[in-house]
């Protein structure tokens, strides 16, 4: 018990004392104590009244005089008041610090509530999403991005970045991402791309237009070579018309690939309406690999539920699921087994192919889908790949709201999943 607490109950046992002893000599002992509590519950309610007036009215820092417990009480408020203050004065310039930083941030920031609504937001927000402060506060956020591309990134629990136009200038492109934070909120980001955008699409030109160019040139240069190897040439350049040939094809498919990853990247998105038996399709790709496979002899089997459609674009899941399987049948070694599945379980449908070939090394796989990556130069060049097969696949599974996975191990094989909802 501390010294404050005693020091109360000897007073108490002072006045009750005092009273008894005059209630004695009186003759009114019940009197003299019932005005004793009296007297102790009205300095009671004085202090509580004191230390009302002191929350409520007084400007005063400082607590009013009291003695005893009161005046302990009135300590530990002081002090706790001391402290809050302090918290407050550290909060109140870590906020300030923060708004000078967010404002000299390029990139706009906007913190949504639990249903999407402004509840705080940057100067670059004003300039990029044309948002105000305080008018636009507690207003839907959806209310002044409308596109029909962001309700649908709202409403995906899957919150990866997407390029928008601004609202205010259909010429910006924004990259804006969601963050949820703190229970209910989401923190909105947007970063002006614009000048990305325009290199991006440029070089997209720029490939499409060269390739396009490229590709009369190859095809007549192709036609003169296998015109000479068909007549009766000498010997000696069985060889080199060979070889010509065979870079003339490859350049050919390069540029093949080039155009329709160009078409992939350049073309609109619209509504999946064709449904795809996609057994069908498979049946007739596993038929095309056996046929590519030759002398290699592969045992190649296919798992497909015949029930199972798929709505898009037929000749695009083509190319992506024909590119996994012939990729399988270049890089499996002879006799080996090549299995081609299409499934669904409850997070969606699943096209697979697990092949037991050489396998590839970990550091390899973040980069499989960048144009013209290969894991071995020389091996890819040899099996006839173009280094685009896997950049195709992506892009056909993106128009297709899918994803790509991929499981290796190196010595046994390597696993391809295109993953759809």
């Amino acid at each position: 018990m501390s010294r404050a607490w005693i020091q109360e109950f000897g007073r108490l046992l002072a006045l009750i004392g005092g009273m008894l002893f005059i209630g004695f000599l009186t003759g009114q002992i019940v009197l003299f104590l019932f005005v004793a509590l009296l007297i102790y519950l009205g300095w009671h309610l004085y202090n509580l009244y004191c230390l009302e007036r002191w929350f409520t009215h007084s400007k005063t820092f400082y607590p009013p005089e009291a003695r005893g417990i009161w005046g302990e009480v009135f300590y530990h408020f002081y002090h706790l008041q001391q402290r809050n203050r302090k918290r407050k004065r550290k909060l109140s310039a870590m906020l300030k610090r923060f708004k000078k930083s967010t404002a000299a941030m390029p990139d706009a920031a906007v913190v949504l509530g639990k249903n999407y609504e402004i509840e705080w937001l940057n100067k670059a927000a004003r300039r990029l999403l044309g948002l105000q402060s305080p008018q636009d506060i507690g207003k839907p956020i959806i209310n002044f991005i409308r596109s029909p591309t962001f309700s649908q990134y709202l409403a995906d629990d899957e919150k990866s970045a997407i390029n928008l136009a601004s609202p205010t200038d259909p010429n910006l492109i924004l990259r804006m991402h969601i963050v949820p934070y703190a229970g209910n909120q989401h923190l909105l980001l947007a970063r002006d791309v614009t000048q990305i955008h325009l290199l991006e699409q440029i070089r997209s030109d720029f490939i499409a237009n060269v390739s396009h160019e490229l590709r009369t040139p190859l095809t007549v240069v192709n036609g003169f070579i296998e015109t000479m190897r068909d007549e009766d040439c000498p010997k000696e350049w069985e060889r080199p018309l060979f070889l010509m040939a065979q870079q003339t094809a490859r350049m050919c498919n390069i540029i093949e690939d080039l155009l329709l990853l160009s078409r992939l990247e350049s073309a609109p998105a619209m509504e999946m309406t064709q449904p795809i038996v996609v057994a069908d399709m498979l049946k007739t790709i596993c038929e095309e690999a056996q046929v590519l496979s030759g002398e290699k002899n592969h045992h190649i089997s296919l798992d497909a539920d015949k029930n199972l459609s798929l709505n898009g674009y037929a000749q695009e899941l083509r190319s992506a699921f024909s590119n996994l399987v012939f990729n399988a049948v270049r890089y499996t070694p002879a006799d080996g087994s090549i299995k081609v599945r299409w499934y669904q379980d409850k997070k969606g449908r699943h096209f697979e192919v697990r092949d037991t070939g050489e396998g590839i090394a970990p550091e390899h796989l973040p980069r499989l889908t960048e144009r013209f990556y290969r894991v071995d130069v020389g091996r890819s060049r040899n099996q006839g790949g173009t280094g685009l097969g896997l950049a195709i696949v992506k892009h056909v599974l993106n128009r297709h709201q899918g994803e790509l996975r991929i499981e290796s191990t190196v010595g046994e094989g390597s696993t391809f999943w295109c993953d759809f909802p």
